[in-house]
């Protein structure tokens, strides 16, 4: 891959516990946006289409409102065409999603992105792929345009050096893949979207209690086995990591989990049918969402409008472990297997991308 920067490759120094997802040096970050968030922008692009197959957006209603009501970010200001990764499958589209939990007891670090997937959609758009990267991988972080970075760090520590164009920046040079668009979702929105669907569908893959849960003592019991999940629910599930010792490699596995049960529901014909229930969702949704600035949400949800929780294929990117770099607890990524994954996603191989994933 001759195009981008190798992966990063330390040595862990001592064994450790999954990191905390701090940025590298303590150093103070931009403000957050109005609409910065967690981890379902995909569910909201893929919900989109779902109302678009119904003949919503397809038929202009609604369309309107909510484009205006969509927040804009501006994704690729600053970064340089030189030394992006070119593009290898025309008519394929990644996007990267992020995502920020500022509510999280555990986050005292300003702002960070604490949810990376990066989002395949091939060519024939008959399927998608999300591949998750751990926020703590240990990664080279190309300088900002401010003169911060220029280092290894944590590949979140890029979002609070440089925003959303040094996230682009260092995704790229990370994966050797070309973002196309971003997207990003408020935290915040994600409990009503759940709440508009009237609850979603988990299974749990064991029992245990949240203890930085949205109730009031700060607690939630889960218990193991299939069960329906308010918002509050979904979103206490899909944010705990300190219950596991494996921490954010099982947040990741839950995150999966609540994306395929929100396209789920949202396809059921409960939602759609409910001109009730649809304009919640509608608003919920459109709430929730911020994009960069090329992407045209109506377009994409025209191209999507067939995808369901079965298209869906969920990955990680593969790792070696963790371990210490200094003070810092991180995630060493595993450089050969993520290269054949990442360059099966350049070629837009999804049968390479389902085996290399594995």
């Amino acid at each position: 891959m001759s195009d981008r920067q190798p992966l990063a490759d330390p040595e862990p120094r001592s064994p450790g516990s999954e990191g905390d997802g701090g940025v590298a040096d303590g150093s103070s970050a931009p403000a957050p946006r109005r609409r910065r968030g967690r981890r379902i922008a995909l569910i909201v692009l893929l919900a989109l289409a779902l109302l678009a197959g119904g003949g919503v957006l397809a038929g202009g209603l609604y369309y309107r409102s909510v484009n205006s009501s969509i927040d804009r970010v501006d994704a690729f200001t600053g970064v340089p065409e030189e030394s992006r990764p070119q593009v290898v499958a025309k008519g394929a589209m990644n996007i990267m999603i992020l995502g920020s939990d500022s509510r999280d007891p555990g986050n005292a670090g300003g702002s960070r992105s604490d949810t990376i997937i990066l989002a395949h959609l091939p060519k024939d758009r008959s399927s998608a792929q999300l591949i998750s990267i751990p926020r703590d991988t240990w990664t080279h972080v190309p300088r900002s345009k401010e003169g911060r970075g220029g280092r290894a760090a944590k590949i979140n520590a890029a979002y609070a050096w440089g925003g959303v164009p040094l996230m682009v920046q260092t995704v790229e040079k990370f994966t050797g893949v070309r973002v196309d668009h971003v997207a990003m979702v408020d935290f915040a929105g994600f409990k009503e979207i759940v709440d508009a669907l009237g609850g979603i569908e988990v299974d749990v893959e064991r029992s245990f209690t949240s203890t930085h849960s949205l109730n009031p003592d700060g607690r939630r019991e889960f218990v193991k086995g299939r069960q329906t999940m308010d918002g509050a629910a979904a979103l206490d599930y899909a944010r705990e990591r300190y219950a596991f010792a494996d921490g954010d490699f099982a947040r990741i596995r839950h995150q999966q989990q609540v994306i395929k049960a929100i396209l789920d529901k949202a396809a059921s014909g409960g939602t759609l049918g409910s001109p009730t229930r649809l304009n919640s969702f509608v608003k919920a949704t459109a709430d929730a969402v911020a994009v960069d600035r090329s992407m045209s949400l109506v377009d994409l949800a025209t191209e999507l409008r067939h995808l369901r929780g079965g298209n869906l294929g969920f990955y990680t990117c593969p790792v070696k472990g963790t371990g210490r770099v200094g003070s810092e607890s991180v995630v060493f990524p595993d450089n050969a297997r993520a290269r054949e994954l990442f360059d099966a996603v350049r070629s837009d191989s999804v049968d390479r991308i389902a085996s290399a994933g594995k």
